[in-house]
């Protein structure tokens, strides 16, 4: 354990890489202070130095990691013309859900402040899933000037049943999980039209 009084660099993100496996391990019944100030091997009171309460630390998880998540995928747009339109989209979706997204929003949807919380932080202009929606809009809108989304394609409404989509997986898994990669590559396909036209660039 961390020594009474030495400072521990990058707290916030120690505490919630812990809670991040605590949640892959336990689930939402054992996520609570001690299991995570354990997991990231330090003292109990760490986690109430620098959050409210516990509703205040998953907000703030919830919050960093989908903020994390639009970074990720805002740079989308300046992928138009590259590589295929379809892997693009699929990288996107699969970033949206990461490794332990459905984790998380369980955490979230367990704890009824929390989920209220995230909601008006969205509301308010964090980054969340608006912002991806709102990059995979532009992505399809540019792919579709260069002719490479078919001419009469929906962009914003292809975007919000993308991302929608995703949320939904995030929130609801299947009680039998299944690789996400080809059921995002589905999806895709599914809602995506790609009609012959000009080659990728490299």
């Amino acid at each position: 354990m961390s020594p009474r009084g030495v400072a521990i660099p990058d707290v916030r993100e120690r505490l919630f890489a812990a809670a991040e496996r605590v949640l892959a391990r336990e689930g939402t019944a054992g996520l609570t202070n001690r299991s995570v100030t354990e997991e990231a091997d330090c003292a109990k009171g760490l986690l109430y130095n620098h959050f409210a309460d516990l509703d205040d630390f998953v907000t703030q998880l919830v919050l960093d990691r989908f903020a994390r998540i639009a970074a990720e995928v805002g740079p989308l747009p300046d992928r138009a013309g590259s590589g295929s339109v379809h892997d693009n989209l699929t990288a996107a979706a699969l970033a949206m859900l990461g490794t332990s997204g459905p984790a998380i929003a369980a955490a979230a949807l367990s704890r009824n402040q929390v989920a209220q919380r995230v909601a008006r932080s969205w509301a308010d202009g964090t980054p969340g899933p608006g912002a991806v929606e709102d990059a995979m809009t532009r992505y399809l809108e540019a792919e579709q000037r260069l002719g490479r989304v078919a001419p009469d394609a929906d962009c914003p409404m292809l975007a919000l049943a993308l991302t929608g989509t995703v949320h939904h997986l995030l929130m609801h898994p299947g009680p039998q999980p299944q690789a996400p990669e080809p059921l995002l590559r589905r999806l895709v396909t599914a809602l995506v039209t790609t009609p012959p036209g000009p080659t990728a660039a490299p």
